[in-house]
């Protein structure tokens, strides 16, 4: 910790999709991932996972740590109260534990970029997600409860909500993180189609096995039937080899998600968002939300 401007940052940025035969208008392949650090233990999280997507797709890391510098401190930390051989001091620290930080977390054979920026967490994630062009955020979070929200999870909260690049958030050690099983839950209407191509491009790039889901709640039942011949007219124009239709019935939709995740072990759970309603789009905002706050496992959410 370095005094004062020293950011309490929980989230991390990475993305970036390969181009579905079906959908050309998405890149050939995943280019750059944008992590956020702020060297807590959610952060160290999401560049483990950064660090695996980046070996796979040979992308390049871009780890941004952000400095908030408190009202009435200018440039680069000068004031009555701060010198500057102080601030030049702290930004100096700062930059060895980035360089440590990139040591520990990535291989000499991953291209690691790194930015020190004074900017808020909200303002200084999309800001450089949209400068460098990243295609996916992974964000470090913690959100176990109503105070962490407050404190921590109010900012990934804001970048899910309103960032146009695909957002994974990370709460635990993702060790095993081996991407075999993801779980794409969603309502299955037409305006998720275009997601759900760079969801696909996505998951091919992997190999991962889909499991398609659709929860039955008791206020909002649907035969099997019906909802898997849905599911297969949605996915009918997609490249999906390795997928399996699963319609779960739960007392809501977000048990759903999380029992049904909880069974065949998911590695990721994959939703489409929708900036007025917060995470969830396919049900309420509060769905998301809750699974947010209540899932140890990765989740990746994708604005419509």
């Amino acid at each position: 910790m370095f005094g004062i401007y020293q950011i309490k940052l929980k989230s991390i940025i990475f993305c970036n999709f390969k181009y579905n035969y079906y959908q050309p208008q998405y890149p050939s392949i995943m280019k750059k991932i944008l992590v956020p650090i702020d060297f807590s233990k959610t952060s160290e999280y999401a560049s483990i996972i950064a660090s695996k997507i980046a070996k796979k797709t040979d992308a390049t890391v871009y780890l941004i740590h952000l400095i908030e510098l408190p009202k009435g401190v200018i440039d680069m930390g000068v004031s009555s109260k701060f010198s500057i051989p102080e601030s030049m001091l702290y930004l100096r620290k700062v930059k060895e534990k980035i360089l440590i930080f990139k040591k520990e977390f990535f291989s000499e054979n991953t291209n690691v970029n790194y930015f020190i920026k004074l900017n808020s967490p909200f303002e200084g994630i999309q800001k450089y997600a949209d400068k460098i062009n990243a295609d996916l955020i992974i964000m470090g979070s913690k959100g176990h409860s109503e105070l962490d929200e407050i404190i921590i999870g109010s900012n990934t909260e804001k970048i899910v909500r309103n960032s146009t690049k695909p957002v994974i958030i990370v709460k635990k050690d993702p060790e095993s993180f081996k991407l075999k099983k993801i779980v794409f839950a969603s309502n299955f209407e037409e305006d998720n189609k275009e997601i759900f191509s760079k969801f696909v491009n996505f998951a091919n790039i992997f190999s991962s096995k889909v499991y398609l889901l659709k929860i039955n709640t008791p206020a909002n039942f649907q035969g099997n039937a019906k909802a898997k011949q849905e599911i297969k007219d949605f996915i009918s124009d997609y490249n999906l080899p390795k997928s399996k239709i699963k319609i779960y019935n739960d007392v809501s939709v977000e048990k759903g998600i999380l029992n049904f995740s909880e069974e065949i072990e998911a590695d990721l759970i994959a939703l489409a968002t929708h900036g007025r309603s917060g995470l969830a789009h396919f049900f309420t905002g509060s769905v998301t939300k809750k699974l947010s706050k209540n899932s140890l496992r990765p989740m990746m959410t994708i604005k419509i």
